[in-house]
């Protein structure tokens, strides 16, 4: 009792830590519009969903406002004030601000509030990464049974890596900033880490009716057929609670970003194959199809055609393989396809175009994928270098302005190259295995279609939790870890994986060197670099 105590007073100590971090920044800037961009997007959907005119953009007061930079085309159809019917983004997180819009209305005060739920929402990052790192880590759980446990669980030593990595979201500079930006990561993030925790509190709960003899015995007798019966659908839903959960996160979690859906179906496979439970991994299928499919089908009407949840897919390959691109997001290109209103055309034009690029130069292709894999462990910097020279904090002397680079930039990297030695620390199990499918159900939609550093920060706690392993394990764990072929044999590959990422970066920072020399020079904050 003292322990569950003990734990649940320091998921409080991180959460309002994480809290008052997040809320320095929100009053700091408290009066901050918002661009001409992804914030504006949205918000123009928010609106249009909390008047009640549906899921619309572009209404007539709004492109008066973009025009002067954007020659929208209106003349394909026939054009509404209220504006266009669009399935260009996905729906979540216009949904998510049209709430806060319905309560605290459509003014001037609309910002501040919606980044006020987010501060809240971010600093909940905090307890949730402790509760993945205590079932990652097998730390006991009074559900389960010790023996489930193995050597790993057990101890007040045990808690120092979960809470550690929890103090990392808690005070992760990037994620600090966040909340203050109308954007899909705000809800993403939360998503992530809920999804995943449902699954791992699922199977928990398989492992706990194992270990305590929970499990339905279904042969009864005829005479006991209706308290069977009664018996039976209690302990179907007691199994199946955290799996229906699981499912329906993961949906919410691909209707806020529609790259999720590989990790959802890398997560029904991991129920089918790790945990070895066919009907639950239908189950975690079938809430995902039940969240989605009402918009996948709304989407189809619209444009007269099979269409998935957003329709950026076309606009995004075709930036990532522009031929004066490099596969990251670059402005020229971007503002190519926008002028284009109709989502179903913008689309199809842009998977035409990016197959021409690809045809045309094939040889590119290989480049492109490794290119995209830097820029996504890339220096969490484009941020910060797109802020400063456009000088919305006017002139920084060098000394400040290179402190505050270190604070932003260097956390990932702490982080990324301790989480590969940490991986390399860790016993792998069935759990275990499900963040690195995460990791992977991240990294390959940004390979293959469109890259920034941005897209790595969901993957931050996981990556937090690897990286205290390593931390708290230290040369002790490495030295029992080394003692073996395997244990050999993934340190040698960690070692790699670190010197790729720091190659990464160093040849980033190459690649940049002289667009740096001019941000950090006396004019750096009117150089007014492009996002």
């Amino acid at each position: 009792m003292k322990k569950r105590l003990g734990s649940i007073s320091f998921l409080w100590q991180v959460f309002l830590l994480a809290l008052v971090l997040r809320l320095i920044p929100l009053f700091l800037f408290r009066n901050l519009g918002i661009g001409l961009d992804d914030m504006f997007q949205y918000d123009m959907l928010a609106r249009s969903l909390a008047t009640g005119n549906g899921y619309r953009w572009y209404a007539q007061e709004d492109l008066s406002l973009i025009q002067p930079l954007l020659n929208i085309d209106i003349s394909t159809g026939d054009y509404d004030a209220r504006g266009v019917l669009t399935s260009f983004r996905p729906p979540l997180y216009p949904a998510f601000l049209a709430l806060i819009y319905l309560v605290v209305g459509i003014g001037a005060q609309r910002f501040f509030a919606a980044r006020l739920v987010q501060v809240f929402l971010g600093a909940a990052l905090a307890p949730l990464t402790y509760a993945l790192a205590r079932r990652l880590m097998a730390i006991p759980n009074p559900a389960v049974s010790p023996s489930l446990l193995g050597k790993e669980g057990g101890g007040e030593e045990s808690e120092k890596a979960p809470r550690l990595a929890a103090w990392v979201v808690a005070c992760y500079p990037m994620l600090l900033l966040y909340p203050l930006s109308l954007a899909t990561e705000n809800l993403f993030f939360l998503l992530a880490l809920a999804s995943t925790l449902a699954l791992l509190k699922a199977s928990e709960t398989l492992n706990a009716n194992s270990a305590n003899g929970r499990m339905a015995r279904i042969g009864e007798t005829k005479e006991h057929s209706r308290n069977s019966l009664f018996r039976v659908i209690r302990v179907e839903l007691f199994r199946t609670r955290w799996f229906i959960l699981s499912g329906l996160l993961l949906g919410l979690l691909a209707l806020t970003r529609s790259t999720a859906l590989l990790f959802c179906g890398l997560a029904v496979l991991w129920v089918w194959f790790a945990l070895h439970e066919r009907k639950m991994a239908v189950v975690v299928f079938l809430g995902v199809v039940t969240v989605t499919l009402p918009w996948i089908v709304r989407n189809s009407l619209l444009h007269h055609r099979l269409t998935g949840i957003e329709t950026t897919l076309g606009y995004n390959l075709y930036v990532g393989y522009h031929p004066e691109g490099d596969g990251s997001f670059h402005y020229p290109q971007s503002l190519d396809l926008l002028t284009i209103l109709d989502d179903s055309v913008r689309d199809q034009a842009g998977i035409q175009k990016a197959g021409e690029f690809i045809r045309a130069d094939p040889g590119r292709v290989p480049l492109l994928l490794l290119q995209r894999l830097g820029y996504f462990f890339g220096l969490e910097r484009r941020a910060l270098t797109y802020f400063y020279s456009n000088n919305f904090f006017g002139y920084i002397p060098l000394a400040l302005l290179l402190t505050i680079a270190a604070v932003f930039l260097l956390p990932f990297m702490i982080v990324s190259t301790s989480s590969a030695i940490g991986m390399a620390l860790t016993r792998w199990r069935s759990v275990t295995v499900l963040a690195v499918l995460f990791l992977i159900g991240q990294l390959i939609p940004h390979v293959l279609i469109l890259s920034e550093d941005r897209f790595h920060l969901v993957c931050v706690a996981f990556l937090a939790i690897f990286a205290a392993q390593f931390w708290i394990g230290g040369w002790a764990a490495m030295k029992s870890r080394w003692g073996t072929r395997a244990g050999k044999i993934v340190f040698i590959l960690a070692c790699v994986a670190v010197t790729l990422l720091i190659l990464n970066w160093g040849l980033e920072l190459w690649r940049d060197a002289e667009k740096l020399a001019q941000l950090l020079g006396p004019s750096g904050n009117t150089t007014y670099f492009p996002y």
